[in-house]
C-alpha cells in the first residue's frame, strides 16, 4: 500500500502542478505574444481531454495487466509535459499545445484510473477498504496541494521550466512504483468488457451510481466556485484580495484534514447514503459561509466546507468500487471523475460570469443547489428502490 500511496501522490502532484506550471512558464517565457492567453490555452489543452476519460478507461478494463497501462500513462505524461515545457518559446505553439493535450489524455489514468485498482490492493473487509479509500483521498489532497506549491516555489528559485521538468520526473518515478505493485486480482476477459455506451448506461440505470454521479457533479460545480468567490469576498470582508485568497487555502487544508480523519476512522455503511448526508452538510456549510460577519468566521466556514468534502469524496470512491462490476470498474471510476472535472470547470466559469450577483449570493445559491440535490437523492431512492448490490451482480 505504501508504494501505491507514494505513486499516487507523485502522479497526482504532477497532474495538479502542471496547470500552474504552464501558466507560470508562459508568463516568464521571453518574447511570447499574449502570455496570459497562451497559459490559459495550455491549461485548457491539459484539462479538456479528461472528458475523453471513458474511452481511455475501456482500455484499462480490457488490459491483461493494468500496471503496464498505468505505468505507461505516467511515462507518457512525464515525457509530454517535459516536451511541452522545453518547447514553449522555441517551437511552434501548435506543437506545444499538442504535447499538452497528449498529456491531458493520460491524466484520467493518473487519477480515476489509479483509484480503480485500489480495491485489489487492500484486504476485502469493509473497514480495510474504507481506510484505503480514505488514504487515497489523502493522496489527492497532498498531490493537489504539494504539486502547485512545489511548482510555484521552484519557479521562483530556479525558473518555471525547471519546475515543470521536476514534475515530469515525478511522473516517471510514479511509473516505476506502479510497475512494482501487485497484479490486480480482477482478470476480466476482454470480450466481457462493456462498450463505453454500455458503461455510461450502467451508471445512469443503476440507482446508487446515478445518485452518486449527479451529487458528485453538483458539489463539484459548487467547489469550482471556491477560488473565485474567495478572492471576491475581499472587499466584503474588508481585507485585500491576497488575504481573501487564504480562504481557498483554508478549504484545501480542511479537505486534507478531513481526509486524514477518514483514514483514522473510516465511515462504514452504504456509500450512497453517506454521500447524501455529506452533501447535505456541505450545503449547510456553504450557507454558513455566506453569512460570515468577518474574515475569521469565513476562514472557519471555508475550512468546514473542506473538511466535509473529505467524507463525501471518500464515499464516492467507495460507491464507485462497491456498485460497479469488475468488467466496467475503470470506466465507472474515470467517467465519474471526468464529470467531476467538468463540473468544477463549469463552476469556476459560472462564478466568474455571475459575480455581479455578489459572492454572498453565489454562496447561498450553491448551498440551495447542494441541499436540493441531497433531497432529490432521497426522493429518487424512495421512487426507485433497489438492492444495495443491484449494480454488481457480476461481482465475485
Amino acid at each position: 500500500m505504501l508504494r501505491y500511496l507514494c505513486a499516487a501522490i507523485l502522479a497526482r502532484g504532477a497532474d495538479a502542478g502542471a496547470a500552474v506550471g504552464f501558466v507560470l512558464l508562459a508568463a516568464t517565457t521571453p518574447h511570447l505574444a499574449r502570455p496570459s492567453l497562451v497559459g490559459a490555452a495550455l491549461v485548457t489543452c491539459l484539462t479538456a481531454p479528461h472528458l475523453l476519460g471513458p474511452l481511455v478507461a475501456r482500455r484499462l478494463d480490457r488490459a491483461r495487466d493494468s500496471r503496464l497501462l498505468l505505468a505507461g500513462a505516467c511515462v507518457a505524461y512525464g515525457l509530454l509535459i517535459a516536451a511541452a515545457a522545453t518547447g514553449l518559446g522555441r517551437v511552434p505553439i501548435v506543437l506545444v499545445a499538442l504535447a499538452a493535450a497528449g498529456a491531458g489524455v493520460c491524466g484520467p489514468l493518473l487519477t480515476g484510473g489509479l483509484s480503480s485498482r485500489l480495491s485489489a490492493l487492500a484486504p476485502p473487509s469493509e473497514r480495510a477498504q474504507r481506510r484505503s479509500q480514505g488514504m487515497d483521498s489523502v493522496t489527492y489532497g497532498v498531490g493537489g496541494t504539494a504539486g502547485p506549491a512545489t511548482v510555484a516555489g521552484l519557479a521562483a528559485l530556479t525558473g518555471a521550466r525547471t519546475a515543470m521538468l521536476l514534475l515530469a520526473a515525478a511522473a516517471l518515478v510514479a511509473a516505476v512504483l506502479i510497475r512494482t505493485l501487485p497484479r490486480s486480482g480482477d482478470q476480466v476477459p476482454p470480450n466481457q468488457v462493456p462498450s463505453v455506451r454500455q458503461a455510461l448506461h450502467l451508471i445512469v440505470s443503476s440507482g446508487p451510481l446515478r445518485r452518486v454521479m449527479y451529487t458528485t457533479v453538483v458539489t463539484a460545480l459548487a467547489g469550482g466556485t471556491i477560488a473565485v468567490i474567495a478572492v471576491a469576498l475581499g472587499p466584503v470582508l474588508h481585507v485585500d484580495p491576497g488575504t481573501a485568497g487564504l480562504l481557498a487555502a483554508a478549504f484545501g487544508l480542511g479537505n486534507l484534514t478531513g481526509s486524514l480523519a477518514m483514514t483514522a476512522r473510516p465511515l462504514l455503511g452504504e456509500p450512497e447514503r453517506i454521500v447524501t448526508k455529506a452533501a447535505a452538510l456541505i450545503g449547510v456549510a456553504y450557507g454558513l459561509s455566506s453569512l460570515a460577519p468577518g474574515f475569521g468566521f469565513a476562514v472557519a466556514a471555508f475550512a468546514l466546507i473542506g473538511v466535509l468534502n473529505a467524507p463525501l469524496f471518500t464515499a464516492t470512491l467507495a460507491a464507485r468500487s462497491h456498485y460497479s462490476p469488475p468488467e466496467a470498474r475503470a470506466q465507472v471510476f474515470i467517467s465519474m471523475a471526468a464529470l467531476k472535472v467538468a463540473g468544477m470547470s463549469a463552476g469556476a466559469a459560472l462564478a466568474g460570469a455571475a459575480m455581479a450577483l455578489g459572492p454572498r449570493t453565489l454562496l447561498l445559491l450553491a448551498a440551495a443547489l447542494i441541499i436540493t440535490t441531497a433531497a432529490t437523492t432521497i426522493l429518487d431512492r424512495r421512487r426507485s428502490p433497489e438492492p444495495a448490490h443491484h449494480a454488481i451482480a457480476s461481482r465475485p
